[in-house]
């Protein structure tokens, strides 16, 4: 596998999240946020959906993000690992909460904005790029509880404060930035993506899409701040991507297979292309939805587009219109789907599906002709420590590989691409399950489900492979 398509300035890198990795989560003055309340255990996907028993952490649950991988003591630590495995970027989010404890504090926490000051400075001394995210599923608790979060309008005018706050305390350090991870999420896991809390007879559909609205609008009103404060920079959006197949070629898998991808679609086509397509606009009419919208929000949504699509990719997802095919289901990044039996799967049932990664890049590169940016990729897998202390991962190298090959043929095939931060170049704690034993690192932390470990990093087999990768921009896979 050898591949010279990758630009010189290509983007390689890692991707983590300050809700997976910093812990310390009341340090420093920071507030409560939406992870803070996910407890592992068989509670943990309720809560995300929106069935939340408290707004406080309860006794008796251990909540990982609490500590996390401590990355807020040992960033130092840990990028000094990126920079020796080459890194150009290193994507991270920034703690709404760690800024604005509530949400709506008069001033902004300047331990917090330090903090992140001390971030950015030690990635940039080590000749790695911040790459940004405003919003990785964190809202501040208060605001959950007071506002109801984003079914308010009032998060609008929070979150354009909070984002020109972190934009002009960064202007001269952050040229890469996104606005809210994944924010298709929102309708699968709620109170994940946005924080929903709900409670009986609430019309679950009018505030997922409500709070879409707020949100869509709130990216806007950050891409137009960013503009205005940091001209050169770069502000994307950011899908959680893989496309449906459809199970045969029956035209209703096919249809459906279509309707399923609008379903995430939706946001990024209102994000950039900056309008409601028409098969929202049916979808609100035929549900019943009556979506509130104030005097001149088309105005910004049109005005304020981004400059680039960030998008997750781990597997595809496959969909049918039969009953019995329907039986047969696999998971894979929150999105049900029906097993593909020409698929292998890992370990937690997402499909393998490197081919994936190429169609889907040129499918949003024919949709919005606009640069792409992917920013997770990763093999989550259960890595055993051998009595040597090595680790050899070579399951995850395998995915990587053929990953990292199907973009560079996407690239082949003229779809821009800016840079590749996979995820999880560290151990930290699965948003999805909230363990540890799902690991993606080239790193290994020492900790696991319960909190129990050292916290110690060492490096693993795919750690060489990717310095490899990144040495040679693309051109050598095999390591």
């Amino acid at each position: 596998m050898t591949y010279s398509a990758f630009p010189k300035d290509f983007l390689w890198g890692g991707a983590i999240a300050a809700n997976q990795a910093e812990g310390a989560y009341l340090e420093d003055g920071k507030g409560l946020s939406v992870v803070d309340l996910l407890p592992t255990g068989e509670k943990r996907r309720a809560i995300m959906k929106g069935s939340v028993p408290s707004l406080t952490p309860l006794e008796g649950e251990f909540y990982p993000s609490h500590e996390a991988i401590d990355f807020y003591h040992r960033y130092k630590e840990d990028i000094a690992l990126f920079a020796e495995m080459g890194f150009k970027a290193l994507r991270v989010s920034i703690a709404w909460a760690r800024i604005f404890p509530t949400g709506e504090d008069e001033t902004p926490n300047e331990a917090g904005l330090k903090f992140y000051d001390d971030l950015f400075d030690e990635l940039l001394k080590n000749g790695i790029q911040p790459v940004v995210t405003l919003a990785h599923f964190d809202v501040p608790i208060h605001l959950v509880d007071k506002y109801g979060s984003w079914r308010h309008r009032k998060l609008v005018g929070l979150f354009e404060t909070y984002a020109k706050t972190v934009l002009e305390r960064y202007k001269n350090k952050v040229k890469y930035w996104m606005t809210f991870n994944e924010i298709n999420m929102l309708l699968h896991l709620p109170f994940l993506g946005a924080g929903l809390a709900f409670e009986e007879g609430d019309n679950v559909e009018q505030i997922k899409y409500q709070a879409a609205h707020h949100q869509l609008v709130a990216s806007a009103l950050a891409v137009k701040a960013c503009h205005e404060i940091i001209p050169d920079a770069m502000i994307g959006c950011m899908l959680a991507a893989g496309s449906f197949y459809p199970y045969t070629c029956n035209p209703a898998d096919v249809y459906q297979g279509m309707e399923k991808d609008r379903e995430s679609y939706f946001f990024i086509d209102v994000q950039s292309r900056g309008e409601y397509p028409g098969y929202a606009k049916r979808f609100f009419r035929d549900n019943g939805l009556n979506i509130v919208m104030d005097d001149g929000d088309a105005e910004i949504l049109k005005a304020h587009t981004v400059d680039y699509i960030g998008f997750s990719y781990y597997s595809s997802r496959t969909t049918s219109t039969d009953p019995e095919v329907n039986k047969n289901q696999t998971s894979g990044n929150v999105f049900g789907s029906v097993a593909n039996p020409y698929l292998d799967k890992s370990e937690w049932g997402w499909t393998i599906d490197p081919l994936g990664m190429r169609i889907t890049a040129n499918q949003l590169h024919d949709r919005y002709q606009k640069p792409l940016f992917v920013v997770e990729n990763g093999f989550g897998a259960h890595d055993e420590v051998d009595s040597d202390g090595s680790i050899d991962d070579d399951y995850r190298i395998d995915y990587l590989k053929r990953h990292v090959a199907a973009m560079g043929e996407a690239i082949e095939d003229g779809v821009d691409i800016i840079g590749y931060t996979c995820w999880g170049p560290i151990d930290i704690v699965s948003a999805s399950s909230g363990e540890m034993r799902k690991r993606y690192g080239y790193i290994y932390v020492d900790r696991d489900n319960e909190g129990h470990g050292t916290l110690e990093r060492s490096k693993k087999k795919s750690f060489g492979w990717y310095k490899k990768v990144i040495e040679t921009n693309g051109a050598e896979l095999e390591g």
